[in-house]
């Protein structure tokens, strides 16, 4: 009976088993869906990397241009109009539609042709009184293109070309006229009427307009005037007030002379290579400040400002070009300094054109060099022949996209200029750059002002300084934290405990960071700033009170440990930590009075440590909170994936749980623990909106906890909104966005490399 009963059984389970063509199919489809899931598996990582890549592509696209140099293209060659040899060439310029060109003969003639044929449009003469002539020829800063004449008898006519816009039949159609500022009548500067061998005049258009000019007479006097006008408010007539005085001798025979925007510095070129300075703050009580060689044995052959009138391009005899500008000192004293020197041309330097509103320069030699210069980057962009003879003029269009070059046959020749981003340069993005106004080499990043004299500051080196400060503390924050938490509650808390925990942190990941850094920057930064005292107390007192409470827990008897199931340990800390945290902010008041004199920020910034409401450690703060969830996850997953075998075989060979824990668990778990730093650390290094907000985005290099940082990230969402697209601000976005994508790619390379390594050195285990 029990026989058949079991072959009847058989026989069923006999029934059940699928069939061998059955089970061929199966594995034709198991083996179809292996496939599609490698292709489909394999086509998202080809796809991740060809992102990758095109991300890459597009962004180095967009840099591209910053790498280009300069260059020059002729465009039209032509007779310039209104010169003769009798009366030749005082200055020539260029309207900003690079419709019109400008020549100013030496006898006053004014003319305005077109810039491609040379074809005149208006021709004026400057007024000069019957018996009077000019003798010499000024202008002033080019962006405010205002010009003088000096007379015979130490008079100056101050003229300015203007130029009226209309558009019939929605063509452009350019006016051109000489204006005169300061009125038509000659404005005498020297009171003795000597004649004038050397002028210099200067604008300043901040207030009322107001002019200077400093001229050289036939008897070797340097005599100077300010001229301001002023409007009656009731009749509009305009009256010009005028300043005179006679400045000291001068030290040796000049040979060009500037004057400054500002009114207040003089500088002078002599025949020997001299530069001097003459402080003319009073100018009752003008001085001579300094004299330096600035062109030893060798002639200074042409000399002007760059746009600002701050600093001073020499260009020497030999074809060198050196920038020079004020510096101060500690006594707050002035000073020439030679910053930088370009690429030399070689022949004489005849004439510099600065450009209108960026901090560069053309210069055009005696063997037809024509050459592009840039101050804050110290490049060269461009020496190119232009002519088989000498050049001795030239002229730079105002929005920097055409030159006119004058040869000694009286031809000019017309060039577009492509030159877009000179001040870029590698030195000027990673190296320290004297800037205009300081008094060292410093990192700076400045991308704006509210004038057009203003020298772009793109150092990317506190911007890449601030990127590694803001992780740094925030992983010094994270990293402990995330990893002690992960190995607590994977190895050691009990599961229902675990199943509590885990969830709840890793949940804090969802948090939106723009929250937290709304929180940061509202709350806990003026919270930190009030309770300074209690926040190192908890940051150090903490971890010191949790290791009393161990060791205190573990002194205890056997029988009150057991009360207390293995695992739920933890759960005793959370009233120490509430406990401790509410003494420490009660304190804190009582702490500042007892030894920081009632404020421990004033006592930081009275011991010479700068403290900013929105700074590192806030930051460290709160996007420590943004990275743990990350850390904690990954590698909570790695020590808890550990292969059950190893620690119970451990276990059972006498190891403790914590010897177990060091000498298996943490190395086999190590790859794992490694990946979520990495992770964590790249997450810190592209955060934008905790840096954003909590802050205070200053650009400065340095490492100091209470102090605010700028980071590339937050840069760049502050930044891009509001540049011109194609501009040289916009490139350098992108070339800082470029600069962290290349970073974090060469970071996670490195990260999986070493990986890699951990998991086949440990693999045996």
């Amino acid at each position: 009976m029990t026989e058949s009963v079991a072959s009847a059984r058989g026989k069923a389970n006999d029934s059940k088993l699928p069939s061998a063509e059955l089970r061929a199919k199966r594995r034709r489809v198991r083996t179809l869906k292996d496939k599609i899931s490698r292709i489909g598996i394999t086509s998202a990582g080809y796809g991740v990397v060809f992102s990758l890549a095109l991300i890459f592509i597009y962004l180095f696209y967009e840099v591209l241009p910053i790498l280009k140099g300069a260059s020059i293209e002729p465009q039209a060659t032509f007779s310039l109009p209104g010169v003769t040899e009798q009366d030749p060439l005082a200055h020539l310029i260029m309207e900003r539609y690079q419709e019109l060109g400008v020549s100013f003969s030496a006898q006053g003639q004014v003319t305005f042709f077109n810039s491609k044929t040379g074809a005149v449009s208006k021709q004026e003469q400057v007024p000069v009184a019957e018996g009077l002539s000019t003798t010499t020829f000024a202008a002033g800063e080019a962006i405010g293109g205002l010009t003088a004449y000096g007379l015979s008898n130490g008079a100056v006519v101050f003229t300015k070309p203007h130029y009226e816009l209309s558009f019939p039949n929605d063509q452009r159609e350019i006016t051109p006229r000489l204006s005169f500022p300061y009125g038509e009548a000659p404005i005498q500067v020297d009171p003795q009427g000597q004649p004038f061998t050397m002028l210099t005049i200067q604008e300043s258009t901040r207030g009322r307009p107001q002019a200077f000019a400093v001229g050289l007479t036939v008897d070797q006097r340097l005599v100077a005037a300010r001229i301001a006008t002023r409007e009656n408010l009731f009749t509009g007539a305009i009256t010009t007030q005028v300043t005179r005085a006679e400045l000291p001798e001068i030290p040796n025979t000049p040979t060009k002379m500037l004057v400054d925007k500002s009114f207040r510095n003089l500088f002078i070129a002599d025949e020997a290579g001299n530069l001097h300075y003459l402080d003319l703050t009073d100018l009752n009580q003008a001085r001579w400040v300094q004299s330096v060689d600035a062109s030893p044995n060798d002639a200074i052959t042409a000399m002007d400002f760059l746009v600002g009138s701050v600093s001073i391009i020499v260009g020497t005899e030999k074809g060198e070009l050196s920038q020079w500008f004020l510096v101060r000192d500690e006594d707050n004293n002035y000073a020439l300094e030679r910053i930088r020197d370009f690429q030399p041309h070689n022949a004489a330097i005849r004439k510099i054109a600065p450009e209108y509103t960026r901090k560069g320069f053309v210069a055009v030699d005696d063997k037809g060099q024509v050459g592009l210069h840039y101050g804050t980057s110290s490049r060269t962009l461009l020496i190119e022949d232009a002519e088989q003879g000498p050049l001795h003029n030239v002229a730079m269009s105002p929005v920097d996209k055409a030159i006119f070059t004058l040869n000694n046959q009286q031809q000019v020749t017309y060039y577009s200029v492509w030159n877009e981003h000179p001040q870029l340069s590698l030195k000027a993005l990673w190296s320290r750059v004297w800037y205009e106004g300081r008094s060292e080499p410093e990192y700076i990043w400045q991308s704006s002002s509210a004038n057009d004299e203003f020298e772009s500051k793109f150092s990317l080196m506190p911007l890449t300084v601030g990127t590694l400060k803001a992780a740094f503390f925030a992983m010094l924050f994270a990293m402990p934290l995330g990893i002690m938490a992960a190995i607590y509650t994977a190895y050691f808390m009990t599961p229902k405990l675990r199943g509590v925990v885990k969830p709840t942190i890793e949940i804090m990941e969802a948090l939106p960071t723009v929250i937290l850094g709304f929180l940061a920057g509202l709350w806990l930064a003026p919270f930190m700033e009030s309770n300074l005292p209690a926040v190192f107390s908890l940051l150090l007192g903490l971890p010191l009170m949790m290791l009393l409470m161990a060791f205190a827990w573990k002194s205890m008897p056997s029988n009150v440990r057991n009360r207390v199931p293995a695992g739920w340990e933890a759960v005793l800390l959370i009233p120490i930590v509430v406990v401790f945290g509410y003494i420490a902010v009660v304190a804190s008041p009582y702490i500042e009075v007892a030894f920081f004199d009632g404020s421990m920020r004033q006592w930081l910034t009275d011991n010479g440590i700068t403290y900013d409401q929105r700074n590192a450690l806030v930051v460290g703060v709160a996007m420590g909170f943004a990275v743990i969830p990350t850390i904690y996850s990954i590698a909570e997953d790695a020590v808890f994936n550990v292969p059950k075998h190893l620690t119970q075989g451990s276990l059972a060979l006498g190891a403790t749980p914590w010897q177990t824990m060091m000498g298996v668990v943490l190395p086999t778990a190590s790859p794992g623990i490694f990946s979520a730093l990495m992770i964590g650390f790249g997450r810190a290094v592209g955060e934008t909106m905790i840096v954003l907000m909590a802050t205070g985005n200053s650009p400065i290099v340095n490492f100091n906890i209470f102090e605010g940082m700028r980071t590339l990230s937050a840069n760049i969402a502050v930044e891009l909104p509001e540049t011109a697209v194609g501009s040289s601000h916009f490139r350098i976005l992108f070339l800082a966005a470029l600069v962290l994508f290349t970073f974090t790619f060469i970071l996670n390379t490195i990260a999986e490399v070493v990986r890699q390594r951990l998991r086949k050195r440990y693999s045996s285990l």
